[in-house]
């Protein structure tokens, strides 16, 4: 995507403006949003001689939405704790249609998005960070995800945090592999008390800060604000599995696949959404073992590493950001999709959610975007 035709642009600095000094291999940017890892990974660079530059991107929507200083301005104030620059690059465009637009979309299909891993994809690895080779000059990026970047001679490999209770790397597979060896993560090897005791070390006035579980586009309330005037909120039938209605629903967006509570109907034993149809207008539900599958299909697959990519090939996968990998193997592979058969059946894919592979070392070596699932390779037809 050229980043011209999105109206990306670098307001004034926030105080002191970039006057690089050192060369542009320790010359850094650190994406920032006010919180505490991306604030203790822009100060462990500078402890480290990076030279190091602030960024906070400007979307659409404030995070600010209860009177709390925003994070824009957390972001700001840290840097200035820190004596680095500071700058908020606009990409409110590019937000617009490439995030928002996206997700309400998904919605609309009766998919469940995943904005964060698409914000990282399509924004973070690719727009900004042309942009910021391009305006500033710099090459090198950071941001405070929990991951790491592995390098093995002229070889860069995204793998799995120290901590994997806390690992992140699922939302980052979407990264250029060519862009790896440029992008940094220190808080890879740490945990999360152990950033944040460095933060209070260092007296940062976001130490104690909690972390957002929300969307940053619709602030602390529920997502569906972002939805509000999409048809997605339109009642419907609730079915079983087999078509037979049960119930009404209170509009799609509701609902994902796998949810159970505030479903709006009680039944004899556990159902979960097992199917949303989107143009039908209907949710069906299903025992545990119905809405289970074994075969995920996912296309706009990103691989980085494409030498262990093959039909036959043993894996380990991820159809949701928290969670082990489980065992899985290639049943077909091209450039756009993958199918992929787990050992154990996994619990209510989801379309619009991320399948994710990693090798036996903790490595990613390809992800995409899960658009179907069956029972068994039998049934694929």
């Amino acid at each position: 995507m050229a980043v011209e035709k999105w109206d990306i642009k670098l307001w004034p600095p926030s105080f002191s403006p970039w006057s690089p000094k050192q060369a542009p291999s320790k010359q850094i940017a650190v994406l920032m949003s006010g919180g505490v890892d991306s604030s203790v990974t822009a100060h462990l660079l500078k402890e480290d001689g990076w030279e190091v530059l602030g960024i906070t991107m400007k979307i659409p929507i404030s995070c600010d939405t209860n009177g709390r200083r925003c994070c824009g301005a957390d972001a700001a104030f840290v840097c200035k704790e820190l004596d680095i620059p500071h700058y908020f690059i606009d990409v409110t465009r590019a937000f617009e249609e490439l995030i928002i637009k996206r997700f309400r979309q998904s919605y609309a299909k009766g998919q469940t998005p995943n904005p964060c891993v698409d914000c990282n994809s399509l924004l973070k690895f690719s727009l900004v960070w042309d942009f910021l080779e391009q305006t500033p000059g710099i090459r090198y990026l950071a941001t405070g995800h929990y991951a790491r970047v592995v390098k093995t001679g002229n070889e860069a490999h995204l793998g799995r945090a120290k901590d994997k209770a806390k690992d992140q790397s699922y939302f980052l597979y979407g990264i250029r592999k060519e862009k790896l060896p440029y992008f940094v993560l220190p808080l890879g090897e740490l945990t999360k008390e152990r950033v944040r005791a460095i933060a209070a070390q260092q007296y940062l006035s976001v130490a104690e800060k909690g972390e957002s579980m929300e969307l940053c586009f619709a602030g602390e309330g529920d997502y569906r604000t972002a939805l509000a005037d999409e048809e997605v909120n339109q009642q419907g039938d609730i079915t079983d599995m087999q078509g037979n209605k049960i119930g009404t629903h209170k509009g799609i967006s509701n609902y994902t696949l796998g949810q159970r509570k505030g479903i709006g109907f009680a039944g004899g034993k556990p159902l979960y959404v097992g199917k949303i149809d989107a143009q039908a207008n209907t949710i069906a539900l299903g025992a545990r073992e119905e809405i289970s599958s074994c075969v995920i299909k996912a296309d706009q697959i990103n691989v980085l590493i494409p030498d262990e990519l093959a039909a036959g090939e043993r894996f380990f996968g991820k159809i949701r950001s928290y969670g082990d990998p489980r065992s899985c193997r290639i049943v077909d592979v091209d450039e756009v999709t993958m199918t992929v058969e787990f050992d154990e059946p996994q619990f209510a894919p989801c379309p619009g959610q991320k399948l994710v592979l990693y090798d036996s070392g903790d490595n990613i070596v390809t992800g995409g975007t899960i658009v179907s699932s069956v029972k068994s390779v039998r049934t694929t037809g």
